[in-house]
Order: structure tokens, then C-alpha cells, then sequence
């Protein structure tokens, strides 16, 4: 055989090994090729998804943790003004006990002091009937004179 002769059996066995490669071989290769290229592809479409979704969800933690933190702002100041309404209430109802006791211990005071008045009086009565007595040097009858005594007791 000549070199010309095994070039071209050369050639033609190429040449059959190329079409079987194509027709037998490539196709598989190209179709996992195309696939893992069509997996990476969704695969990264589903990261992007997933990446802007989780954009989407932080910003509505945030709004919702920023509302949160309103509300829990506006009811913290309405616990304080409640708060405050019950001690300005406990403060007035305070005040207005003190001054009934206040009222009640002068009316109790003006009492006493009526009474220890009449206490004087009767004794300052008693005394003066004694007095008489002994100036007299008889019994002065506080029954006969009652009339006399009760307008000795009103100077007085």
C-alpha cells in the first residue's frame, strides 16, 4: 500500500468517524450541554426571584416593624395620658377627702367648743351660786332661782 492510498483510507475512516460522531455522539453531548445550560439558566432565574422576593419581604418587615413601632409609640403614650388621668384623679378625690375631713374636724372643733363653753358657763353658775351662798350666808335655791341663774348664764 502507498502513502497516498492509506491517506485516503485515512480520509474515509475520518470521515466515517465524524459522521457517526455526529449523527451517535453529539447529539447526547449537545442535549446535556443545552440542558445544564437551561438548569444554570433557571437556576440563576430563581436566585433572581428569590433575591428580589426576599427584597420585597425585607421591606415589608421593615414597614411592618415600623409600624409596630408606631402603634406600640401610640399606645405608650396613651398608657402615660391614662396614667396621668388616674393620678390627677387620685390627686382630686385626695383633695377632696382632705378638705371633708378638714370640714369635719373644724365642725368637730366648733362642737367642742361649744360644749366646753356650757361646761364653763355651768361651772362659772355653780361658782357663783357658791359664792353668793357664802356672801349670803344662807342656801340659795337653785330651783327658785333658775330664772335668775339662766340669765347669769347667758351674760356669760
Amino acid at each position: 500500500m502507498s502513502i497516498n492510498a492509506t491517506l485516503f483510507v485515512q480520509a474515509i475512516v475520518f470521515a466515517i468517524l465524524v459522521w457517526f460522531t455526529m449523527k451517535f455522539v453529539w447529539p447526547p453531548i449537545a442535549n446535556a450541554l443545552d440542558e445544564r445550560a437551561k438548569k444554570i439558566a433557571d437556576g440563576l432565574a430563581a436566585a433572581d426571584k428569590a433575591k428580589s422576593e426576599l427584597s420585597l419581604a425585607n421591606r415589608r418587615v421593615e414597614d411592618e416593624l415600623a409600624k409596630s413601632r408606631t402603634e406600640s409609640a401610640a399606645r405608650l403614650a396613651d398608657a402615660e395620658r391614662r396614667g396621668q388621668a388616674l393620678v390627677e384623679e387620685a390627686k382630686a378625690r385626695a383633695t377632696e377627702e382632705a378638705a371633708k375631713i378638714v370640714a369635719a374636724a373644724k365642725v368637730e372643733a366648733d362642737q367642742q367648743t361649744v360644749k366646753a363653753r356650757e361646761a364653763l358657763r355651768e361651772q362659772v353658775a355653780a361658782l357663783a351660786v357658791k359664792g353668793a351662798e357664802q356672801i349670803l350666808r344662807k342656801e340659795v335655791n337653785a330651783s327658785v332661782h333658775a330664772d335668775l341663774l339662766g340669765r347669769l348664764k347667758t351674760e356669760l
